[in-house]
């Protein structure tokens, strides 16, 4: 079928996932019409009109594609053309380890190519309720902040109640008003550059008089349909974590190891306030797990306390917004279609899934997905052995849909490797596994070898590549002619 003579494929939501399944549309000849209702609709989050905006972090977490479940989810995306990945490769910040990026500059490079496409219309205004029947395949990426009409009209189609969790935002800082006499460069073990992260030191008395401060801060009060609504667990406000014990944030996200203090060596530090890098420039900081509710006052108060933040001028302070999800395993199959009404896929943090490289990792499927079907064809699902598999079987069928929650990618989300000794299966199930012979282990064969820690994951990597490269030969997308 030509692309001219084919209907477009709809996706609302110009976020991450949105604007990444976007491009695997066009990529594949599909033509597409992104549909994004800033800014005629803004939202709690959102400060710009732009596309793939980053609303919290800046950071995609590690890069490290041998051994961290993460970076193998952004290795995979490269292979499959992912236009989220390449474009945070080129707008990459310094984060050690991690793959951090300008979030100014990287969210107007992936509105260019967008705008650049000309398979890609995009259409500023909002989609209330649900899309029109002759919309015959539509990707809703409408991330957790689904404007309300949208989000009721899914509920009521599904028969579901909404899901919902609060997520927040950390302080940003001007670098030029940090005190680096008192403050010092570094990352924990000299990872990355080995100096990726301003260092902020609190030595015992200070850490102890933070917490309490922090414990007895105005915080904003919730709204009546906020009060029940949980928070995800990775990315907890500070005084949440705070409330659990006084040495939770010093073994969380002020955790002093790997550091040495070179203004004062020989007395190592009982807690570290961390900022990373937040734009190309280098100007701007952000505070390294300080999400916060409490009202922008004590923020100022109680921040500047910090020793080499006396004089520290916010270029945002923190925040929390009320994300929603839908419960994918009950609702979804295995393409993410909803299965009441099959023209309707979803893709991001509206499945479930959590975080960034997640979100668009399932935009870049339900693209390919669409385009797969467009053209004719049988979408083709990526292997449960590789992260973009474990995690599509996470929220469409592994997690229980009882008890289900949003996910970051991790390897417990994995079948273990073949061969290996692993009693807790995947995802932790109790499964165990047989020997090549088919016998379990201990029936008259040699137990395998378990591999622990870092050698188990970077198996897991390497069979997750071979199987992925697999994957990519036999599902590729001839473009439409």
């Amino acid at each position: 079928m030509k692309a001219g003579t084919m209907k477009p494929v709809h996706v609302i939501g110009g976020g991450l996932a949105g604007s990444e399944a976007a491009w695997q549309l066009a990529r594949a000849g599909v033509q597409v019409v992104l549909h994004e209702m800033r800014p005629e609709r803004g939202t709690d989050a959102h400060q710009t009109d732009g596309l793939a905006e980053l609303v919290c972090s800046n950071s995609f977490r590690s890069d490290d594609s041998e051994s961290n479940a993460v970076g193998l989810l952004h290795e995979e995306m490269r292979r499959a053309g992912s236009l989220i990945m390449a474009t945070a490769d080129k707008h990459r910040v310094p984060a050690g380890s991690a793959l951090a990026v300008d979030r100014d500059g990287f969210s107007a490079e992936v509105g260019r190519a967008l705008e650049a496409e000309p398979l890609v219309e995009i259409e500023r205004r909002e989609v209330r309720g649900l899309p029109p029947g002759d919309w015959d395949s539509v990707i809703v990426a409408t991330g957790p902040l689904t404007s309300p009409a949208l989000a009721e009209a899914m509920a009521e189609l599904s028969g579901e109640e909404d899901l919902a969790f609060f997520d927040a935002i950390a302080p940003i800082v001007h670098k030029d008003s940090i005190d680096f006499t008192k403050a010092w460069f570094q990352s924990r073990y000299d990872k990355g550059d080995g100096k990726d992260y301003v260092n902020c030191p609190m030595d015992q008395g200070q850490y102890d008089a933070f917490i309490a401060a922090l414990l007895a801060a105005d915080k904003v009060p919730f709204k009546d349909w906020e009060k029940d609504t949980p928070y995800f667990e990775g990315c907890l406000p500070i005084e949440v974590m705070a409330e659990r014990g006084p040495k939770t944030l010093s073994f969380g996200p002020m955790k002093p190891v790997g550091l040495t203090n070179p203004h004062d060596p020989q007395n190592k530090p009982a807690a570290v306030v961390q900022l990373r890098q937040d734009n190309a420039l280098g100007t701007l900081y952000n505070m390294v797990g300080f999400q916060t509710k409490m009202t922008h006052g004590e923020q100022k108060r109680l921040f500047t306390t910090i020793l080499g933040l006396e004089g520290a001028e916010f270029a945002r302070l923190g925040g929390v917004h009320r994300n929603t999800f839908i419960n994918s395993p009950k609702l979804l199959d295995g393409t993410l279609r909803l299965k009441v009404r099959p023209a309707l896929r979803f893709a991001g943090q509206i499945t479930g899934c959590e975080g960034y490289v997640e979100s668009a990792a399932i935009g870049l499927m339900t693209g390919r997905f669409a385009a797969t079907e467009r053209l004719g064809q049988t979408p083709s699902l990526p292997p449960v052995t590789t992260a973009m598999g474990a995690i599509l079987n996470h929220i469409t069928a592994g997690a229980d849909a009882e008890t289900f929650q949003p996910m970051n990618v991790n390897f417990g989300l994995f079948p273990p490797v073949e061969g290996v000794d692993d009693t807790r299966g995947p995802g932790g199930s109790g499964m165990s596994p047989r020997n090549q012979d088919g016998c379990q282990p201990g029936q008259g064969k040699k137990k395998p070898k378990r591999l622990r820690g870092r050698k188990r994951k970077q198996a897991m990597s390497a069979r997750a590549l071979r199987d992925f490269d697999a994957w990519l030969t036999g599902a590729v997308l001839a473009k439409a002619v």
